[in-house]
């Protein structure tokens, strides 16, 4: 459908069947990044730098956690602070199944951190999700995020190249302490990401314990280097 008839129809639907934020429910208005409307979208907390290069955290350089105890990955960037209106927006997403949510928030994480990531980017790929979680989600979220992250990188989705090896509790579930612990072991990496740069997407960056896990494994598997890309980050 050519722009200008596909905007047409789109203004026409708003007028019959208004579209509502998932966030505020309010009507999504200009400046709206469907299904965000434009003020959801503009209030969120973006992250500019200064901020650690190895997590990601608002701050210096280097922040103390860093710097005591170097991570398995070897770069992080996050794309915004968890906190409202972002947060109800993911909320929205993972448990809402509101899947239309991929597309403005993988826009966000590539139009805030793709011009700080180094060149050579050969991958993305996802977190998975426990095979029971996203059989009850019907979808996992890293992954949804990781496609729209990878077409407009132009790069290959590898969503294959790590997987679950093991049952998990929900992260959420647990004290700080016991992530790391849960997640310990819990994944596995194909020998296909030797000797490569992979970029691993997930949608918040909390303690670090299941972006641990999961990169560690790639490590094992033989990456060259390794990134980490996630939507929000606690602060």
């Amino acid at each position: 459908m050519p722009g200008g008839v596909a905007a047409l129809a789109t203004a026409v639907l708003d007028l019959v069947f208004p579209a509502l934020c998932p966030v505020c429910e309010t009507r999504l208005g200009a400046g709206r990044r469907d299904p965000l409307c434009g003020g959801c979208w503009d209030a969120i907390a973006r992250i500019a730098p200064p901020y650690c290069d190895a997590c990601g955290m608002p701050g210096p350089p280097c922040c103390a956690r860093c710097a005591a105890e170097p991570r398995a990955w070897d770069y992080a960037r996050s794309a915004a602070r968890y906190e409202e209106p972002l947060r109800e927006a993911l909320h929205a997403f993972k448990f809402g199944a509101r899947r239309a949510l991929a597309r403005p928030l993988g826009d966000l994480l590539v139009e805030q951190c793709a011009a700080a990531l180094p060149q050579g980017v050969a991958c993305v790929v996802p977190v998975p999700l426990a095979w029971e979680r996203e059989r009850e989600r019907g979808f996992n979220q890293a992954r949804l995020l990781a496609e729209r992250v990878a077409t407009r990188l132009g790069v290959p989705l590898r969503p294959r190249w790590v997987a679950r090896v093991r049952t998990t509790q929900p992260q959420s579930d647990l004290s700080a302490e016991a992530r790391w612990a849960n997640v310990l072991g819990a994944f596995r990496a194909s020998a296909a990401a030797a000797g490569r740069h992979v970029l691993v997407v997930d949608d918040v960056f909390t303690t670090g314990a299941t972006l641990a896990a999961c990169t560690r494994a790639l490590r094992d598997a033989g990456a060259a280097r390794i990134g980490v890309l996630t939507v929000a980050r606690v602060v």
